[in-house]
């Protein structure tokens, strides 16, 4: 087997083939992606048809709380894990080597916080909507409406980026428009969310995470054995430089540090797992606090196997093309292109294998889409309109009917959005990455009301603010400065054929890789970086989420010390950490106390 020089011959048959290189689907293709798709329609049919006479909002939105711990912990993983991330960690380790990886240890941490504190308080509260939980603490509807506005405009634009981004992957293999392909994939999914609800959406989610997984290891696998094995590509991937875990340079301007990446890990882990209203949703279906603990701790261990096949998936595409890389060589238009061009060049003589590599990456779109859907659902009516007079008094089914409208409405919205990131370009960019500006203060909000519980809602607004003018001042910074993106590893084309750099593939219309790095980090997070060094606006992406939860936290808590803090005794039970709240308690009862013995002898003695 080819070890060295692994590109010549696959690019040797690429020549010749420029014309018909985007049409790689055979019959058996077509027939296994119609399949994932007719299946997932079944479930959501079927899960209809079970629960015909079960008509209530509970059961629609968590499944009366009694879901198969397995099903939500799959559900968990295809629900977070997007076609952006089977795309985007592996062209991030083409491009730019495997120091992200590290990120995953920065999640060990955020996940005993989420364990032991955060997940259990939220759970036991009872609550649907984690926005419930900041009324709860605060005392405040307004607050809770404000955290809820915010929820649904980064999830409906997330939404939109996801349909679109895997275009990518069909319009290489296939002659089908990106517009047509968008449409297809988001008319599925809200036909099977709006019909089978939350179950509809767990069961879905089984089936399309274990094909992501198994769709990218056979990927994985198979270009292993071409390459000799998966110690040739260790070797070929170190001789080029992609191997790279522990750069300890602490500089807050270097992209990618080991510091900078398990920062980054922290915060990405604490934001998804401990505040995000999808993954909420999926605790709150299942009996028991202890069942929703273990599901988080499975969600750590899946995830980390997850990425590290997306990220072997990106170092066997760098063995395979490293004397011949295709966007060098003209064959491919932007970086996001990489895994697609691999398995169309080297897998397509294996019959089946690209159809369920494409089947992968829109499993990746189905599973996150629907979540954000259902989730959206959820939490529009649980903090919008259930609170209203008029939507309270509905019956189960007359509300589930609204909930199910809602559905279909986020469905709808979501593929406008989808349509509209291919015609409004770097527009769609500036919108969403705005959006995005507002997820560190939001977690920062959640995460003071559990561990500050002197914090006011006034101090808890003014941190929110503060924070997000922070977070905007930064990304809109970047954007109207621009830049040049970050630089990439050495590339070579020593290995290509004369004639093939001449040749390029049909265009095709990929999502920007800044939209890519954006969405598979953190939502605060732009991934063009300038190259002087020095300002805030030259700070790694990856310190940006985390400063965002830092600012609201100091912020809130100097406004309510100077406002006047929260009397520990006027805090609802169980909505803050009960050793915070005891060690505050206690600090409260030393400064006030001498204050409250001098007022009660005041007292008795103008009574005598």
């Amino acid at each position: 087997m080819a070890t060295t020089s692994p590109t010549t011959a696959a690019t040797a048959a690429v020549m010749g083939e420029a014309e018909a290189a985007a049409v790689h689907f055979t019959l058996l293709d077509y027939m296994l992606f119609v399949l994932m798709l007719v299946v997932s329609l079944g479930i959501g049919i079927v899960s209809a048809f079970k629960n015909r006479h079960n008509v209530s909002t509970q059961e629609y939105l968590v499944g009366n709380r009694k879901m198969s711990p397995v099903a939500v912990g799959l559900s968990l993983l295809g629900g977070w894990v997007s076609a952006v991330s089977i795309l985007g960690n592996a062209t991030e380790v083409y491009f730019y080597g495997t120091q992200l990886v590290t990120s995953l240890l920065g999640c060990i941490p955020a996940s005993i916080l989420v364990v032991t504190v955060i997940l259990p308080l939220l759970y036991e509260l009872r609550i649907i909507s984690i926005n419930e939980y900041i009324e709860l603490r605060y005392n405040s509807a307004t607050l809770r409406k404000l955290m809820t506005l915010c929820v649904l405009f980064t999830n409906y634009f997330f939404m939109g980026v996801c349909l679109y981004t895997p275009s990518l992957a069909l319009t290489t293999v296939t002659s089908l428009p990106s517009w047509t392909a968008t449409l297809i994939m988001g008319s599925v999914c809200t036909i099977y969310i709006t019909i089978g609800g939350v179950k509809a959406v767990v069961y879905t989610d089984v089936m399309q995470t274990l094909l992501m997984f198994g769709g990218v290891l056979a990927v994985v696998v198979t270009c292993c054995q071409d390459l000799g094995g998966l110690g040739n590509v260790w070797t070929i991937a170190q001789r080029g430089g992609r191997i790279s875990f522990f750069d300890m340079n602490t500089s807050i301007f270097e992209r990618h540090t080991f510091l900078s990446t398990f920062v980054l890990g922290f915060y990405v882990f604490l934001n998804n797992v401990g505040f995000n209203p999808i993954m909420f949703q999926r605790f709150a279906a299942v009996s028991t606090v202890q069942s929703a603990v273990r599901l988080s701790v499975f969600f750590l261990f899946g995830m980390a196997a997850l990425w590290i096949v997306f990220f072997l998936s990106g170092l066997v595409a760098y063995a395979s093309y490293a004397d011949c890389d295709p966007l060098t060589a003209g064959l491919i238009q932007k970086p996001d292109q990489i895994i697609p061009f691999l398995v169309t060049d080297r897998l397509s003589r294996f019959s089946g294998l690209v159809g369920i590599f494409v089947a992968a990456v829109y499993s990746g779109v189905l599973s996150t889409v629907s979540s954000c859907a259902n989730s959206v659902a959820c939490v529009f009516w649980e903090d919008f309109l259930k609170p209203r007079p008029y939507f309270s008094k509905f019956s189960d089914a007359k509300a589930t009917n609204v909930v199910k409208l809602i559905s279909a409405v986020s469905g709808v919205v979501a593929i406008m959005l989808g349509l509209l990131v291919e015609e409004m370009g770097n527009i769609f960019v500036v919108a969403y990455s705005v959006c995005g500006a507002v997820v560190g203060p939001m977690t920062g909000v959640y995460l003071t009301g559990i561990f500050a519980p002197w914090v006011t809602v006034k101090g808890a607004t003014m941190g929110f603010f503060v924070s997000l003018v922070f977070n905007l001042w930064v990304v809109i910074g970047k954007l109207a400065r621009g830049g040049g993106s970050p630089s990439m590893l050495p590339l070579s084309t020593a290995g290509c054929l004369a004639p093939l750099m001449n040749t390029t593939l049909p265009d095709v219309l990929p999502t920007t890789s800044y939209i890519t790095t954006l969405l598979n980090t953190t939502a605060t997070a732009v991934a063009s970086e300038t190259l002087d060094e020095g300002t805030v606006y030259d700070i790694s992406y990856c310190y940006l989420g985390i400063a965002g939860v830092v600012i609201t936290m100091v912020v809130s808590t100097l406004t309510s010390l100077l406002a006047g803090p929260t009397k520990p005794d006027s805090l609802r039970k169980g909505v803050v950490s009960p050793t915070c709240l005891k060690v505050y308690t206690w600090v409260w009862s030393r400064l006030h106390g001498h204050q409250d013995d001098d007022k009660r002898k005041e007292a008795r003695h103008l009574s005598v």
